[in-house]
């Protein structure tokens, strides 16, 4: 690990932990935010309806919705290597311990953003409209960027990671001692995304799909004119309420 990884994993995930606690106490607030992320889920599903339906790349685009863009709660693994991010240089590979402080940049760039689209909402029953708008008054154009490099980059370390059967193996043999340290959780993560990745047999074509694809939503919801809607392609929003 090197010496920034260590103390930048454990500002990611106060960072996190300040907008969970934020919405524990403005119940309105987590209502909106998880509605956010509901719908975000809904929207990648319409979106990459067609790799969720490919042979080759269904587990890959499941793994990427429930893992990094669903509203399901990470709380417990976040809570696991928070309190033993020291161990991870002992227990993970450095280039293992680098894509852990990827995810953890990830989430607290998203939380944030979430958190920020939900203070922009006035319900919490979201349509497209109420998406868009509330996308357009949030802006931060270059956060939104760096979500998608951050998710393309976990995918490509994942990717990886397949080239280097050791790597698998050590992940292997580390079941036991990150399940004794308490990062259990994250070492499902790890081995579900090396599996995942490797079952592709080469993500070139997936990774530049959700790139292009995502770059694409985000570049037509900003150029729109503030209340109005704009077709992406085939216009994932326009496929929900």
């Amino acid at each position: 690990m090197e010496d920034s990884d260590a103390p930048t994993i454990l500002t990611h995930l106060k960072a996190v932990e300040a907008e969970r606690r934020t919405r524990a106490d403005d119940p309105a607030l987590g209502e909106r935010v998880e509605a956010v992320k509901t719908y975000q889920q809904q929207r990648f599903a319409r979106c990459y309806a067609d790799l969720l339906a490919s042979d080759r790349y269904r587990h890959a685009a499941r793994f990427f919705l429930e893992e990094l863009y669903g509203p399901g709660d990470f709380s417990r693994r976040d809570a696991q290597f928070a309190r033993v991010v020291p161990a991870l240089a002992r227990l993970f590979p450095r280039e293992v311990v680098r894509t852990v402080a990827h995810l953890a940049e990830l989430h607290a760039l998203s939380e944030r953003l979430d958190s920020r689209m939900g203070h922009l909402l006035g319900t919490a029953l979201i349509d497209r409209q109420h998406y868009a708008q509330a996308w357009q008054a949030c802006g931060m154009a270059a956060e939104r960027q760096q979500q998608i490099d951050l998710t393309i980059a976990i995918g490509r370390a994942l990717e990886a990671y397949t080239r280097k059967p050791l790597l698998r193996q050590a992940l292997r043999m580390m079941r036991g001692p990150a399940t004794a340290a308490g990062l259990h959780e994250l070492q499902q993560f790890l081995e579900s995304g090396f599996d995942t990745f490797r079952e592709m047999r080469g993500a070139a074509e997936f990774l530049t799909t959700v790139r292009s694809r995502e770059e694409a939503l985000a570049q037509a919801l900003f150029a729109c004119e503030p209340g109005k809607l704009c077709p992406v392609g085939d216009d994932p929003l326009g496929k929900l309420p």
